[in-house]
């Protein structure tokens, strides 16, 4: 794995610094022959375009080219502006970094389970008689407010700040669900029945490591859309929803094929 894989942020930033000399030896040899405004605007198109084409050359994940493309427009932007002040874009920073602080640290964007997806896995539980169930980064707490009640205790774990503060207030609001927040790594999943996870591929392989240590023999780890490496899942469903949601099922204290 490289440096760039372990920490995307390092990639992106280099993006952006290798793009600047080819654009400005572009925007060089075309500056006597176009006008300054279009000059500007290429300028800032092509930055974000090679940025974006690094950041696949790097391996980087999809969102990060649309940063990498979009970075120099609103760079751009804030330039043009002028006598705006700096406030606004010192608060936006802030709210991204509270929203998707797990993207650029653990590599986990936030995806978020649509109710198709809930109502099967409550279905499950009902079927498996479960009782208890983790979402291990939960986002917005969906499931858990869909699985709570009805003898179900369904508790999720997120670490982003501000999206853990809104699904706690809605899970209040709901009276379904408890939501914490937490280190998914640190998470006690020894008691739970269903473990479930909407991740990245990246931490899959670590994940597994550490459920199929802790969770007990007969309980079941459900991955949404994310296989874990090198394992076979017992099953695999494919749901009818809109995005074909890929379930890959895992019972814990199953020896490895």
């Amino acid at each position: 794995m490289s440096v760039f894989t372990r920490t995307p942020i390092i990639g992106a930033l280099l993006a952006q610094v290798v793009a600047m000399p080819l654009v400005a030896i572009a925007t060089a040899l075309l500056s006597e022959s176009i006008d300054r405004t279009l000059l500007i605007l290429a300028a800032v198109l092509l930055q974000g375009l090679l940025a974006a084409l690094i950041c696949r050359l790097l391996g980087l994940a999809v969102w990060w080219l649309v940063i990498a493309f979009l970075f120099p427009l609103a760079l751009a932007g804030a330039l043009l502006a002028g006598n705006l002040p700096a406030w606004p874009f010192g608060l936006a920073f802030l709210v991204l970094a509270l929203v998707f602080s797990n993207t650029a640290r653990g590599r986990v964007p936030l995806y978020l389970t649509n109710s198709q997806t809930a109502g099967v896995l409550k279905d499950l539980m009902t079927e498996r008689k479960a009782t208890r169930f983790l979402d291990l980064g939960c986002g917005l707490g969906g499931v858990v407010r869909a699985l709570g009640g009805g003898g179900r205790q369904a508790r999720g774990i997120e670490n982003a700040p501000a999206v853990f503060l809104l699904a706690r207030l809605l899970s209040r609001l709901a009276r379904s669900g408890d939501i914490r927040r937490g280190d998914l790594w640190r998470a006690d999943v020894s008691k739970e029945d269903i473990v479930y996870a909407f991740l990245s591929p990246e931490p899959m392989a670590a994940l597994w490591q550490k459920l199929s240590a802790e969770m007990k023999p007969g309980s079941l780890f459900i991955s949404n859309s994310f296989a874990v490496p090198d394992r076979e899942p017992d099953e695999t469903w494919t749901l009818s929803d809109s995005r074909k949601t890929v379930l890959y099922l895992y019972a814990m204290g199953r020896p490895a094929a």
